[in-house]
This record gives structure tokens, sequence and C-alpha cells, in this order.
């Protein structure tokens, strides 16, 4: 008997154990998942346009194939190599943080360039009227795995340097559990936010209560409005989260710290003056900094990826040539 009760007792013990480190996995997750919401917003905001043209039916495949795509970006590429990565050379990460981060600064503020200097795009209107429409499907899907692998890399390496466990394997499910979740999370409001218009029509045509139809007159009126406010706050997580980035990574880095000091020490003599609300008040004084500052940054990367290496990488890969 004595025996028995010394085995449940161990039993007991090991699933505590299990508890706290699903506790452990589950607040490593949020807090990763968090710290990448100005990723997965644009994320959010950027994929609708893949499906933009496509017949309704054809919307869901497309984002499956597309979700399915960045699942096995995370998690068979990016999750080994930023393992790896961290095990071999972590003073690497940093660095590679910056570099993700300026990346987010520089679309953060192209975006914004084009906002303000609008110009036609005519390619998507061209590309339905002269190719097979199966084909064109590939070609969308392709590009958006492409476009997926570098937010994804993005995501991964902000929840890698954010998870803080002594394990490689714990840390390894946990960078695990935030791709997929976040991938599910992505593709999930993508699908809803893509259908919502046709789910709009469907309640506005069909249902019996003149509240319910008006509901659904208000979705179809609506979608346009959700997609711009989307893209406009993806737009701009992208530049404070990227400004963030780099910022702090100048200052983990010893390379100038003196920025990312006199902006924590302006929020805190802010916050200081609004005793209520301190948290708050630190919080956004420090993103507006960082996103001006990071949309400063994209700003001048602008041209050296548009004169410099994007003409570079066409001539080496031969881009050029396949475009005619």
């Amino acid at each position: 008997m004595s025996g028995l009760l010394a085995l449940l007792d161990d039993v007991a013990a090991i699933a505590k154990v299990a508890a706290a480190s699903v506790d452990d996995i589950a607040a490593a997750a949020a807090k990763a998942g968090a710290k990448a919401a100005g990723v997965v917003i644009d994320d959010a905001a950027v994929t609708p346009k893949y499906v933009h043209g496509f017949e309704a039916k054809r919307e869901l495949p497309i984002i499956w194939r597309i979700g399915v795509g960045s699942i096995k970006n995370k998690l068979i590429i990016l999750l080994p190599a930023l393992l790896l990565l961290s095990y071999f050379l972590p003073a690497a990460i940093t660095p590679l943080l910056m570099l993700g981060g300026a990346y987010l600064c520089f679309e953060g503020a192209e975006k914004v360039f084009h906002m303000v200097f609008p110009h036609a795009d005519a390619e998507v209107a061209a590309d339905f009227d002269t190719k097979d429409p199966a084909h064109l499907e590939e070609e969308k899907i392709a590009g958006a795995i492409k476009t997926d692998f570098i937010l994804s890399a993005e995501i991964m390496t902000i929840a890698l340097a954010t998870v803080e466990s002594p394990s490689f394997w714990m840390q390894a499910i946990i960078l695990a559990v935030v791709g997929i979740l976040i991938t599910v999370a992505v593709y999930g409001a993508v699908a809803l936010i893509v259908k919502m218009d046709d789910i709009g029509l469907h309640m506005a045509t069909y249902r019996r209560t003149a509240a319910a139809r008006a509901v659904g007159r208000g979705l179809v009126a609506g979608m346009p409005v959700l997609m711009s406010v989307l893209s406009t706050v993806g737009t701009a997580a992208m530049l404070w989260v990227g400004g963030s980035i780099v910022l702090h990574g100048l200052e983990q880095t010893h390379l100038w710290p003196w920025p990312y000091e006199t902006i924590h020490h302006i929020a805190e003599t802010a916050a200081a003056a609004v005793p209520a609300a301190q948290g708050f008040v630190a919080w956004a004084v420090q993103a507006a900094i960082d996103g001006v500052l990071g949309l400063a940054l994209g700003l001048l990367i602008i041209p050296i990826v548009t004169r410099v290496i994007i003409p570079v990488w066409s001539s080496v890969t031969g881009a050029k040539k396949a475009a005619h």
C-alpha cells in the first residue's frame, strides 16, 4: 500500500511540474506574441490583397494554402535555423533582430510614402486580363508565401529574443506554440475578413428581420473602412515596433545607447506628470517617438533598397530577364 501511495505521490509531483511547464509555455508564448503584435497586424492587413480579384469560391482555399505555407515557413525552416543560431551564435540574434526591425521601418515608410504620393497599380488588372486564372492563383500563393517568410522570420526572431528559458527543448516548444497560434490567428482573421462582405450580403438578402438585414448592409458597407483602419494600424505598428527594435538593439549592443535612454527618460518624465495613467502615458510617448524615428529610418532606407539593393539583386538573380 505504501508503495502505491508513493507512486501516486510521484505522479502528482510530475503532474504539478507538467502543469507549471504548460503555464510557463502559455505565459512565454503570450509575451512573445504581444511583442510581435506589430508584424502580426501587418500580416493580417497585407494577406487579403492576395485573394483580391479571384472568385469567391477560391478565396478560402487560397488562404488555406497560404496558411499551410506559413506553418512550414515557421516550423520547418525558421524554427530549426533560429534555434541553431541561438545555440551556436547567440550574439547574432540582436543584430538579426535589428535587421528585421530596419526592414519593418522600410515597409512602414514605403506604405506612408505611397499614401502621401499615391500611384495607380495597373499590374493587378493586367494580370487578370492576360493570365490563366489557375496559373495566376499559383503565382499569387507563391508570392504570398514568400512575403510571409519575411514576416514569419521577424515574428519568430522577436519571439526567440523574448523567450527566457534555460531549456533548449522548452524554448523550441514555446517558439512552435507561438508560430502555430499566430498563424492560426492571422489566417483565421484573414478568412473572416475576406468573407465578411459575403456574410453581410447573405444577411442583407435572406434574413427575415429588418434588424438582421440592416446588420448585413452594415457589414458590406463597413468592410472598406475596416480594411483601411487595419492597414493604417498595421503601418503604425510596423513603424513603432521596427523603431523600438532598432533603438533597443543599439542600446543592448552598446553601439549608441543615447537615443533609447533619452526616449525612456522623456517617457518617464511625461508619465510622472499624469499619475493616474503613468503606465499608459509612458508607453504612448515611447511608442510615438519610436514610430517617428522608425519612419525617419525607413525613409532613409527606401532609396538604398530601391536604387542599390533591388538593382543588384535583380542583376545577380536575373529577375529582370525573367520579368520580360
